[in-house]
């Protein structure tokens, strides 16, 4: 299942790998035919903004597994290791609660999304903005599954520290900021 899930992450990088270099290239190409050809396509600035927020969104949910979002370290540092795994399952609860509302709204808003379309591509507005739906789920499913390990005691130590930013390099620690 482990494998599975690993790969999933996989080709969630790859798309956003994928993602990423279609709004460059896009954008790059529309540079190149405004300032040289005195022309420009339509489609890449309207293509490269859903880009953006798709490569926003799904990297959210891949930061989040990894541990990469901006974190209080150096007040979780202060606590023992009972202190921190409070400081997690709080982390946690709140998270899973706000990401809960990020997907009801994103459910509220469907139907709207649904019946509006892009003006140049004519692509149904949920194509962009239903990407709430994975965000929403994901950081969900990944919080639910951490605050299960943490209220079972399946928590490692190296998680713990990791949370509280210790075991890391300054050149790590500034990645994550």
């Amino acid at each position: 299942m482990q494998r599975a899930i690993d790969l999933f992450y996989k080709f969630l990088e790859f798309l956003l790998i994928v993602l990423l270099s279609g709004m460059a290239i896009m954008v790059f190409l529309n540079v190149v035919l405004r300032y040289g050809f005195n022309s420009g396509l339509n489609v890449s600035d309207e293509l490269s903004r859903y880009f953006f927020v798709w490569v926003t969104f799904i990297g959210a949910v891949v930061t989040f597994r990894e541990h990469s979002h901006v974190g209080v370290e150096t007040l979780v540092m202060m606590f023992g290791r009972r202190g921190r795994i409070i400081c997690m399952i709080l982390s946690n609860i709140i998270i899973i609660a706000v990401s809960a509302i990020f997907f009801w709204g994103t459910w509220k808003q469907a139907p709207i999304n649904a019946s509006m379309v892009a003006p140049v591509t004519k692509l149904p507005m949920i194509w962009v903005y239903g990407i709430g739906f994975f965000t929403g789920a994901g950081v969900v499913i990944i919080a639910l599954e951490r605050l299960f390990r943490l209220l079972t005691g399946r928590i490692t130590e190296e998680e713990i520290a990791a949370f509280a930013g210790e075991h890391m390099s300054l050149e790590q620690l500034s990645e994550r900021t």
